[in-house]
């Protein structure tokens, strides 16, 4: 597959930690290594298909002292994030899941005109938005300078900037603190994690609450959802790292919520320490429940490079047996997880023959490493190939309506994680 230089690392672009990202602890362990594997969303245009590729290591670590599962290599969040190609809009469950929690704060913390509510990485503004239209003044923060222009023409004020403690000195300065801080899918992202935090505690208001989301590592871990794992993920949280990290900055997480979104998600809620009611049931429950299943121990992740390999074995036997029987095969979904499962699984031209996804951004593109070529997703209906590879299986209900008359034609789908399943018509009930 691919034609990616295994041998090459950006070094100038990126650094290796030697402690960990939260408590700075030394003595880290190894979970899994990926080798060298491009960067998920460094999408390739067709002059770049006559330049080298080059790959970055990936390896994933636990840290004993504060249970953080983290990766070691740190890429430069220049080259990551200020031109990107994920644009939040265009998954109907995200836009679903914000309308929610955007509905649940404004009630909630009896939002009005008077308060602000500030999101940190807050994409095309998929989420502010909600509050816009009930006259709740809001300021998004996003690094992305083509993500944030779009947000500004949806009528979201967006500031075109990665936060800090710096970035939020400078707000507390001006006088614009928070009612409500957001951060959905960001927290994972951030390399100085420490002033990320400090800088929350900076813009809050002394009765203000924080509210961030994060992919779960415990259902990471026991579902086999390796495919989460790519550089502009720095960190997998549990409950108890996320409540270390937030109590070294006077935050004290009071409430917790599970989500089903993006293959298991927590929801924390974070207070000032001076002002935090105490911690609700959901909180010591989640803890209590952390600490049976042994996810502050490292043995609770060393059977995940196990787990990877099996599933890597029954997926590539699968696909080689489909392939045997003459079965044509595309993919759905040109995302960071298709990119960590195609690489460092080698799956690539040799198996697929293209893959489909619903963002213009994204389309007349070709995936990292293999060079796949990304089509729109009425390529499904008009070629018709035998059988789907669900790489983005985290949306897996919603793209299977959007794909409706593939599936009652006999298209089948190739669903991997967190086991490998072939399914039909049937999902559509």
């Amino acid at each position: 597959m691919g034609k990616l230089d295994s041998n090459s690392t950006h070094e100038g672009n990126m650094r290796t930690i030697q402690g960990c990202r939260s408590c700075g602890y030394q003595g880290l362990d190894v979970v899994l290594k990926f080798g060298n594997v491009p960067l998920a969303n460094a999408l390739l245009t067709e002059e770049d298909l006559k330049k080298p590729e080059t790959g970055y290591p990936l390896t994933l670590a636990f840290c004993p002292k504060c249970s953080l599962v983290q990766i070691l290599e740190t890429v430069d969040p220049e080259v990551l994030f200020r031109d990107y190609v994920y644009f939040s809009s265009f998954s109907e469950t995200m836009l679903q899941h914000a309308r929610e929690e955007a509905e649940m704060l404004a009630r909630t913390r009896s939002l009005g005109p008077e308060s602000l509510v500030v999101e940190i990485a807050s994409n095309d503004g998929y989420l502010l938005k909600n509050f816009v239209e009930t006259g709740i003044p809001v300021l998004g923060i996003e690094p992305a300078r083509n993500i944030a222009k779009v947000a500004e023409q949806a009528g979201v004020p967006t500031l075109c900037e990665f936060f800090g403690k710096e970035l939020a000195g400078k707000l507390r300065q001006e006088g614009r603190l928070a009612d409500v801080v957001i951060g959905n899918n960001v927290l994972a992202h951030v390399a100085d994690l420490n002033g990320f935090v400090e800088g929350v505690a900076l813009i809050l208001k002394k009765n203000g609450v924080a509210v961030f989301e994060f992919p779960y590592v415990g259902e990471m871990i026991e579902k086999t959802e390796f495919d989460t794992i790519y550089h502009e993920h720095l960190c997998y949280y549990s409950l108890h790292s996320a409540r270390s990290l937030f109590a070294a900055h006077g935050l004290r997480i009071t409430n917790v919520e599970k989500h089903p979104i993006h293959g298991g998600s927590l929801r924390v809620f974070a207070e000032p320490e001076a002002t935090a009611k105490t911690n609700g049931k959901a909180v010591t429950g989640l803890a209590a429940e952390e600490k049976k299943r042994g996810m502050t121990e490292a043995g609770f992740y060393k059977t995940f490079a196990a787990k990877v390999e099996r599933l890597k074995t029954a997926l590539l036997s699968e696909l080689r047996r489909l392939k045997a029987e003459g079965w044509s095969i595309a993919a759905y979904g040109a995302s960071a997880k298709g990119s960590t499962m195609l690489n460092y699984f080698g799956i690539g031209t040799e198996t697929l023959e293209y893959i489909v996804d619903r963002s213009t951004a994204k389309q007349g593109r070709f995936a990292p490493g293999n060079h796949l070529p990304i089509l729109a997703p009425s390529a499904l209906t008009e070629r018709r190939p035998d059988a789907v590879l669900l790489l983005t299986w985290n949306f897996a209900e919603e793209i299977f309506r959007q794909q409706a008359d593939y599936l009652k034609s006999g298209g089948k789908f190739i669903v991997p994680v967190p086991e490998v399943k072939i399914v039909g018509k049937e999902v559509l009930g």
